[in-house]
């Protein structure tokens, strides 16, 4: 992906990439109605990297599907890349998502039959576009992984099927991209490797990432932590004050939940 520092990022997105603005997301009507967001007001600027944690069932996973458009909300307003998300159909939210969101989840979601170069040109495919092999080599070498272009995801490790998963979500050249733990199923030694590939991304790049994450070391890896407890912000904290302060408020909150 071409060079874009933080500053140029936020220049080009106005700031924030992403922005809920009272955002309240219910499930079910009537006394069996579940609130998993509660007036949720949340800006991520352009160029950081957010963790996202909070106990089981606080909303996390809500909001970073919200945040994606792929829930709409109750009450409220989502707007990314600077486009609302409210009023679109179906149809013009998959192309906002297609174009302005990357995912990255905790399972890989490689399709096995493809090689990594063709598993990155994956969504270039499906928007009907012709994939430069000259972008797909420089996406996988931006991961790590010129020399495996050519090998389907059984002859790669955890950590290198979860680095093309990287390189598929950035090929569109995303407004944020979205990682859902992505380091919960590499074991910690290749964890650290995908996080620095990330925050590399964040301050070479100006990428701007949201992460849902339980681990606070992969939190300290981030900006800042915005911790949830009941579908409402709990607290908000820098993350470089490191994973033990990040764990100890955390703890406050699992005693609360």
């Amino acid at each position: 992906m071409p060079t874009t520092t933080p500053e140029a990022a936020r220049t080009a997105l106005g700031h924030h990439p992403v922005q809920l603005t009272s955002v309240t997301k219910r499930y079910g009507t009537g006394d069996r109605a579940v609130t998993a967001l509660d007036s949720v007001t949340l800006a991520f600027e352009a160029g950081t990297m957010t963790a996202v944690m909070g106990p089981s069932g606080s909303g996390k996973s809500t909001l970073l599907q919200c945040a994606a458009g792929l829930d709409r909300p109750t009450e409220g307003s989502v707007t990314v890349g600077g486009t609302a998300l409210e009023g679109l159909d179906e149809t013009a939210l998959t192309l906002l998502r297609r174009d302005r969101v990357g995912f990255v989840f905790q399972a890989f979601n490689l399709v096995s039959a493809l090689t990594a170069a063709q598993n990155v040109a994956l969504p270039l495919l499906l928007a009907g576009q012709r994939p430069d092999p000259a972008a797909l080599a420089a996406a996988l070498a931006e991961v790590g992984l010129a020399d495996r272009a050519g090998h389907r995801p059984s002859q790669l490790s955890g950590g290198q099927q979860q680095r093309v998963a990287l390189a598929r979500a950035l090929i569109s050249r995303p407004a944020v991209l979205l990682a859902d733990e992505p380091t919960g199923a590499l074991d910690t030694k290749t964890s650290r490797a995908v996080l620095a590939l990330l925050r590399g991304l964040v301050d070479r790049h100006g990428q701007t990432v949201i992460m849902v994450t339980h681990d606070p070391t992969a939190a300290s890896w981030a900006d800042r932590v915005v911790l949830l407890a009941d579908g409402r912000i709990a607290d908000e904290i820098t993350a470089r004050s490191g994973a033990e302060a990040i764990a100890s408020r955390m703890a406050v909150l699992e005693e609360q939940a």
